[in-house]
């Protein structure tokens, strides 16, 4: 039985369908009254998604979907930190796709039995879309921020979210360790040679790892429950940093809400995974038309429509003609560069982790 909590996402996520289903025009259904013949799909998606989904890319599969198949089709949709749509799938919600910020949530569905395919051998590794770990700064970029060792300076006050809750939060933690690390690389390990050394020097880098998490948490002054939360944070005023997807600034410059994007020398590549829930699936009796949506997403059209709200297409000739519009930091780096999912979760976020012991500390202190 789902907990209280999980059911009280749940039931929040169910609202959130009926407002969307009696709302024929956000489905691009216009005035038909007649919705018995029409198929449905229910997805659910990462918060940050939901521009590029619900203003262009749903609306042109439905089209699409009347016009080759000659019914019209009804798209469910509920957006929301990673972590809580993954935990409401979970516990019983029934989306027929979900499109996430991590993996490991991804990874927390297929655990539930609810993923009976392989999804990361599916087109692109599982992967709908990337990103990268920016900051954002105020127009004219006051302070001068260049790289994560200014955001260390007493006084900074940053914006990001909380990863308890944000699979983006947690891509920004990534990313900030990752970076020390990568920092840590330009010693000369001609002075490191041998074993006993070389545990020396990775004791090194991951004590300058948290050093630089505990510094840069010690300067936030709002952590929200969700990328887009700390994202409307910023909008209003506060904070003169935000540290959050690159996609997110993207879009916001796109809306002339503009703020200078700034690339530091090392960050994460972002990966969001997307997936048909085949549990659900069977269930609904929609298979057909969920792998026609989800194949949909990977076309090139779905992706042209994701790089224009920002997102880095998987598509690679999409990317390779958008290359200028996504700058390469020459430190970029990846989860496997951290040793992948499951020893971040441990690493960083389980009880003993560098970013538990960090936070705690703060709360505690």
């Amino acid at each position: 039985m789902p907990s209280p909590q999980v059911s009280g996402i749940i039931l929040l996520i169910m609202l959130s369908f009926i407002v969307t289903a009696c709302t024929p025009g956000m489905l691009g259904l216009g005035k038909r009254e007649d919705y018995t013949r029409e198929a449905v799909l229910t997805i659910s998606a990462y918060s940050v998604t939901k521009e590029a989904l619900e203003r262009e890319i749903i609306p042109a599969f439905q089209e699409k979907w009347e016009r080759e198949q000659g019914e019209p089709v009804i798209i469910r949709q509920t957006y929301g930190p990673s972590g809580a749509q993954a935990r409401a799938i979970a516990g019983g919600l029934r989306a027929d796709i979900a499109l996430l910020a991590l993996e490991s949530d991804m990874n927390l569905i297929a655990r539930e039995g609810l993923i009976t395919e392989p999804w990361k051998e599916k087109k692109h590794g599982g992967q709908v879309t990337r990103s990268i770990v920016t900051f954002g700064v105020r127009p004219g970029n006051p302070l001068a921020i260049e790289d994560w060792p200014d955001l260390m300076h007493e006084g900074i006050e940053i914006i990001y979210p909380s990863p308890r809750t944000s699979g983006g939060a947690m891509w920004v933690i990534n990313a900030i360790y990752g970076s020390a690390l990568k920092e840590s690389e330009k010693v000369d390990y001609k002075n490191h040679q041998g074993l006993d050394n070389q545990l020396k020097l990775d004791s090194q880098k991951q004590e300058k790892g948290r050093e630089r998490l505990k510094r840069i948490q010690s300067n936030v002054r709002v952590m929200d429950k969700s990328a887009r939360e700390s994202m409307t944070t910023f909008e209003k005023g506060l904070g003169q940093v935000i540290i959050t997807y690159e996609n997110e600034l993207l879009l916001r410059n796109r809306e002339e809400k503009i703020y200078e994007i700034i690339y530091p020398y090392s960050t994460i590549l972002i990966e969001n995974p997307v997936a048909l829930i085949d549990k659900n699936v069977e269930r609904n009796g929609n298979r057909k038309i969920a792998e026609a949506f989800l194949d949909y997403l990977w076309s090139r059209e779905a992706q042209e429509i994701f790089a224009n709200y920002g997102f880095r297409p998987v598509h690679e000739e999409v990317m390779a003609e958008r290359i200028d519009q996504f700058p390469q930091p020459e430190g970029l780096f990846d989860i496997d560069y951290l040793g992948g999912w499951d020893e971040v979760r441990v690493n960083l976020y389980g009880p003993q982790g560098l970013w538990t012991q960090v936070i705690e500390g703060r709360e505690q202190g």
